[in-house]
């Protein structure tokens, strides 16, 4: 047995050092699904028009969004802070691909008491978030279209729907990127 073990011990000393003097996988790197995220990085002014439904009551609302990558670039952190028909909106949300699934990912988080995860999809210039929730009892299927317009603007709609076959516009508004070029512009406005 002290033979066996006395042959074996080395052996397996030797496989353990081999192991360890390979190089470690490399560190995984973003795909071009990722990037394409990226053109929701910086700070956007968003306006829209709610209609009155079981959301709420109709009426004008703003954000200011902050969105900015989770190191590694894999995920985007969005900080939404603004005013609606319901009072004061905060939200959190995380942005990434998942790409077992081959689908973006959204989860956003609310000031309401709301947990809002959707999966999307990008044709072309327009992302396609799908979801579904409980408002009153009654489920809802959610449609937010986002429609690139430039590299600083987009144009969304938000549409609910009980059956999955008629849709009904919740609201509508539009996101515009502020550049520096803009921040400047304002910032001599108000001296």
């Amino acid at each position: 047995m002290k033979i066996r073990f006395a042959v074996l011990l080395p052996a397996v000393m030797l496989f353990a050092v081999m192991l360890s003097a390979q190089a470690p996988p490399p560190m995984p790197k973003p795909g071009p699904e990722q990037k394409k995220l990226g053109y929701f990085v910086g700070h956007w002014n968003t306006e829209g028009d709610m209609k009155p439904g079981p959301m709420g009551p109709g009426g004008k609302y703003t954000t200011t969004d902050q969105n900015s990558w989770l190191p590694g670039r894999f995920f985007l952190v969005l900080h939404s802070d603004g005013e609606s028909p319901l009072g004061p909106m905060h939200e959190i949300a995380l942005m990434g691909y998942n790409s077992e699934d081959k689908i973006y990912t959204y989860d956003g988080f609310d000031n309401f008491g709301e947990h809002e995860p959707s999966k999307g999809t990008l044709e072309g210039d327009t992302w396609t978030w799908n979801t579904e929730s409980k408002m009153g009892g009654q489920v809802y299927k959610g449609r937010f279209t986002m429609k690139v317009v430039s590299p600083t603007e987009y144009t969304f709609k938000y549409e609910m729907s009980t059956d999955g076959a008629s849709w009904t516009t919740a609201l509508e508004g539009k996101s515009t990127k502020v550049t520096e070029a803009h921040a400047g512009a304002a910032a001599k406005v108000t001296k």
